[in-house]
């Protein structure tokens, strides 16, 4: 079985995974009790965190680890509306956000906020234009994945963040699709608030961290938690934070090469859909706002689930969506936001490569899903 599905989750690396276990043998200690175990694990801990800011472009004090991103969207929203710019209780989102976030908005919607969802134009981005008109007095708050997990577009979050300032409106983003895989040291400090979570970097699952700007005085969610500064309740996951780390830094410095990499199986998977590519609509931007890895696309008259099933039998485990929304029985929020019909949304599927991805690989896959179109349309005749 060969696995495209790397935009849901990755693989444990391997020197993360024997780092996890050294952590949690030798240093097992609660980072906040006050003897040397815990001593020794909040040293490990500071390390972590000033690693990760450090390869972040952030200030540490503004980093909390979480139990991964949906947490970490979740804590991050509450955080910035206990301290909003001005008065108001007007957000504004992206229809195609983490289910996570849409989770949030429909809460706060019931708690009295109104919501905005902007769809995308057909590149897969946010209009500026519209995001620029839809801004009210009351607005306080603008939500926007920096890469949509689905189709892999790039929203442009300096020139977002430069709109949001200039409305005093607090700006998060989700990083969970873009940490590991564009540098973001530029953009990270210009926002209020971001997640970015272990696992889709080949750290450990359940493991994650948030940014929120340390100049902002925000409330807790959970009155009385005493970990993170008050940010989160529970016992920090050391071991896995350890793990994550070290994930971080190996991916982070092979960015340029994983980028040329991607680049290249795109290119080949594109051109080995040739004999079938009036069939084949793919969602994406130009490439200086693509992610090369994560692949959307709708191949006319085939339901993605067929085709996903279809591939599982030949051996390529590839997916209809983020994989949070499987299971829903509703379409992935991308097509949604690209406005496709529901006929089209239906016929959704996404590739994504990853580190362990091969050419070879990459052209079988392409081969196989002609093979499948052409079988299916030689039933139906």
């Amino acid at each position: 079985m060969k696995y495209f599905d790397f935009a849901a989750t990755t693989p444990l690396d391997q020197d993360a995974a024997e780092v996890y276990l050294k952590v949690a043998t030798e240093y097992f200690g609660n980072a906040s009790s006050l003897h040397d175990f815990g001593g020794q694990s909040a040293a490990l801990l500071e390390n972590c965190r000033e690693e990760l800011a450090n390869l972040l472009g952030i200030d540490k004090k503004g980093l909390f680890f979480t139990s991964g991103g949906t947490e970490g969207n979740f804590l991050a929203i509450e955080a910035l509306l206990s301290t909003p710019k001005k008065e108001g209780k007007h957000i504004i989102a992206g229809i195609a956000e983490h289910s996570s976030i849409h989770g949030i908005l429909t809460r706060l919607q019931e708690s009295g906020y109104e919501i905005t969802l902007l769809p995308f134009n057909s590149k897969g981005l946010i209009d500026q234009e519209q995001l620029i008109h839809s801004i009210k007095q009351e607005t306080i708050l603008l939500a926007l994945q920096h890469v949509n997990s689905e189709i892999g577009t790039i929203q442009p979050i300096d020139e977002i963040a430069r709109i949001c300032r200039a409305n005093d409106i607090h700006l998060h983003s989700d990083f969970v699709q873009s940490f590991g895989k564009i540098d973001v040291k530029r953009i990270a400090p210009l926002v209020s608030s971001f997640s970015f979570s272990g696992h889709k970097i080949y750290g450990p699952k359940g493991i994650g961290g948030v940014y929120v700007d340390p100049h902002l005085k925000w409330e807790p969610f959970f009155p009385g938690s005493t970990h993170e500064s008050g940010f989160r309740p529970g016992t920090l996951n050391v071991p896995a934070i350890a793990a994550m780390t070290v994930a971080a830094q190996k991916i982070t410095g092979k960015l340029q090469e994983d980028t040329t990499k991607y680049h290249l199986l795109r290119r080949t998977f594109i051109d080995t859909l040739e004999p079938i590519i009036e069939r084949v609509e793919i969602f994406q931007a130009d490439d200086g706002s693509q992610l090369a890895h994560i692949m959307g696309l709708r191949i006319s008259g085939m339901e993605g689930q067929w085709m996903m099933l279809e591939c599982n039998r030949l051996g390529f485990a590839i997916s209809t969506g983020s994989a949070c929304q499987i299971g829903m029985q509703s379409p992935a929020k991308v097509t949604q936001a690209l406005g496709l019909t529901a006929a089209e949304a239906k016929e959704f599927i996404r590739i994504s490569f990853g580190q362990s991805t091969s050419l070879e690989d990459v052209m079988k896959l392409g081969e196989s899903i002609v093979q499948i179109v052409h079988a299916f349309k030689a039933a139906v005749i």
